[in-house]
């Protein structure tokens, strides 16, 4: 059944978002902080790297940047290579259409700004779970976009000491963190498959595909599985 009242959008929904996130967040700081050393090492101005994570706020599509960075920039397969890698948001930001069409336009974009996995994952748990709330979108995202700031700013500074958050298990917090709130949000026929077939996808590509190829893989899979098997309306 599409819902027929607007999410609720207050500075204390907000601020209660924020504060259930902001543990995973700092986890998000590691990254950032790998990040920030990287650009350091490849060259960027430090205006230029924190202005980066400030605008871009994408991290695997930033470490795929500087893969690609160099005395000539390659610009249109920077520009098809951060294009797919973030094609994913079209259809999380499909997923959440239903609920932000009930929300002024301003404060409907405005919502999307700070868009990123866990934040939608939280948000779209509490919709479908019958909490019409956007705060986990909103707070949720404004805590991951100033840890993975600060986090940034870190890693310039102070960044040999954390070059590697893989060796402090930091990779695979997020991927956690993702499959509770697939366990804890809607399960029916629809939503299984539509996990199992973006599960299958990005297994698939992280074995046979390029880097970076298993996020784009597994984001369609799911999104068309999820998009083409239509549920009935209750």
């Amino acid at each position: 059944m599409r819902p027929t009242v607007a999410p609720l959008l207050s500075f204390a929904e907000c601020r209660r978002g924020f504060w259930r996130l902001l543990p995973l967040s700092l986890f998000v700081a590691a990254f950032g902080a790998a990040f920030g050393l990287a650009a350091v090492q490849a060259g960027l101005q430090p205006v230029d790297i924190v202005f980066m994570s400030a605008t871009v706020f994408a991290g695997t599509a930033q470490f795929a940047a500087l893969d690609l960075w160099g005395a000539q920039v390659p610009l249109l397969p920077l520009l098809v290579t951060t294009l797919a890698i973030n094609a994913r948001m079209l259809l999380m930001g499909a997923t959440l259409y239903p609920w932000l069409a009930l929300v002024p336009s301003g404060r409907r974009y405005a919502s999307l700004v700070t868009l990123s996995d866990a934040n939608w994952a939280m948000a779209l748990n509490d919709l479908q779970s019958g909490r019409n709330t956007l705060g986990a979108l909103v707070g949720g995202g404004i805590a991951l976009w100033l840890t993975w700031l600060a986090g940034t700013l870190a890693g310039m500074l102070f960044g040999g000491f954390i070059a590697d958050p893989r060796a402090f298990g930091v990779d695979m917090v997020l991927g956690c963190f993702m499959l509770s709130m697939a366990l804890a949000g809607r399960r029916n026929a629809r939503s299984v498959a539509a996990w199992i077939a973006g599960g299958a996808a990005a297994w698939a590509a992280w074995v046979w595909l390029p880097a970076n190829t298993h996020v784009v893989a597994g984001g369609l899979a799911g999104g068309l599985v999820g998009a083409l098997w239509l549920e009935r309306e209750q």
